[in-house]
């Protein structure tokens, strides 16, 4: 059977135990109510975050694709920037408070002074070359109109006029938005329809959660020979079983990083180079999602963990998660001893193999995991096998 990568599904299965993987508002483990019981969960920005910084040879970073940036202080980078190369404070002020007054960003700041009157009141994000293009036009613009008024007044023209060639510039708005989307009410800059979509992982068991309660040892109180600490503390751990679920549209990625509508992807007039990169950046995905842990408290829970079970799907149909295998939430022992994990694999399975029957949708399966398993139509590989068969699928066209 052969079909189009359309879109690619990713379903792992990752464990932690005693860690504090994603916390609330008030310091606690998130939680999800599902079915019959509450489990703790983790959200898809802490995800994403993770395989967005992540730095190794799988790095994002490592594509040779120019980055974003996330900040509410993007406008003072341009600033300092623009004072780097040579162009006095003051113009280099000017220039930046005109690209907020043009519509750059929000004008959160507009009433305020200096640094302050710069920060954008939520943050923004603009690709390297975004940066870059604005901080050269600026830079030229103030050579040419030494006063701050004449200059803001050109810059504002040049961000009208030259709209066009900032929303053309190639990976302009960087990888991470061409990855995850971004949504901007900026006059200027381009939106990005998300090519990656992240649910949140949760635990296929109810939750399992204790209070941590620590002191920080005083030793100077002890060298007095005195019994005491600098500190009384808790926190909240949890440990579990986390199911995860990512889906990425092919045809949508490769229109964000190649600039080739969404439709045309897989035509014959679509030469298989041009979706090189993007399956090169889908092989990297599937390492980071697979290997890199989000989590905070790091240093006192070292929460890291490799999938111990990846199914990866392609195929030309809509999506749908496999997250139904856990509405009833596997109980914490069985009466034969099997292992959890090995019960959620089971209960994938069972999922997959209901789904297959109702709906006969032809997808093309690989599967990397621990344990001995069977998933339906499903070769078993390595992740580095896994990730390159994905990567080649969609260089091709066909899986």
């Amino acid at each position: 059977m052969t079909t189009e990568p359309r879109f690619i599904q990713i379903h792992t299965l990752h464990t932690y135990p005693a860690a504090l993987i994603n916390r609330d508002d008030a310091g606690l483990a998130k939680r999800l109510p599902l079915g019959d019981t509450v489990r703790t969960r983790i959200s898809s920005q802490c995800l994403k975050r993770h395989w967005r910084i992540a730095d190794d040879r799988f790095a994002l970073s490592e594509l040779a694709v120019p980055m974003a940036i996330r900040s509410r202080g993007t406008l003072e980078l341009i600033r300092q920037r623009i004072v780097e190369g040579g162009i006095a404070e003051p113009l280099a002020q000017a220039a930046a408070e005109a690209l907020r007054d043009g519509g750059l960003v929000d004008k959160a700041g507009k009433e305020k002074k200096g640094e302050d009157a710069l920060k954008t009141g939520q943050a923004v994000l603009m690709g390297r070359a975004e940066i870059d293009y604005l901080v050269q036009r600026c830079s030229a613009l103030a050579q040419e109109n030494p006063a701050e008024a004449a200059l803001k007044t050109a810059v504002l023209k040049m961000l009208k006029d030259e709209k066009q060639n900032i929303t053309a510039l190639k990976h302009g708005s960087g990888l991470e938005s061409a990855l995850f989307g971004r949504m901007v009410t900026s006059d200027v800059l381009a939106g990005r329809d998300a090519a990656v979509y992240v649910a949140h992982a949760f635990t296929v068991h109810e939750a399992q959660v204790e209070s941590d309660y620590f002191t920080v040892v005083d030793d100077l109180l002890q060298e007095t020979g005195e019994l005491g600490s600098a500190g009384i503390f808790d926190t909240e751990l949890a440990s579990g079983l986390y199911y995860g679920y990512v889906v990425i549209d092919v045809r949508q990625l490769v229109e964000n990083l190649e600039g080739i509508a969404a439709p045309d992807c897989f035509s014959a007039a679509t030469p298989p180079e041009r979706r090189e990169l993007a399956g090169k950046v889908i092989e990297h995905l599937v390492h980071l999602i697979a290997t890199v842990s989000p989590g905070a408290k790091r240093g006192s829970t070292a929460p890291f963990d490799w999938a111990k079970f990846m199914l990866v799907e392609a195929g030309d149909w809509q999506p749908r998660s496999l997250a139904g295998a856990f509405h009833d939430a596997l109980p914490l022992s069985a009466p034969d001893r099997q292992p959890i994990r090995e019960r959620a694999v089971g209960y994938l399975r069972d999922e997959i193999a209901k789904m297959d029957e109702a709906y006969g949708a032809p997808l093309v399966r690989r599967v990397m995991a621990l344990d001995p398993v069977e998933i339906p139509n499903a070769q078993r590989l390595n992740l580095n096998d896994l990730a390159q068969w994905v990567a080649q699928a969609v260089v091709q066209g066909v899986c």
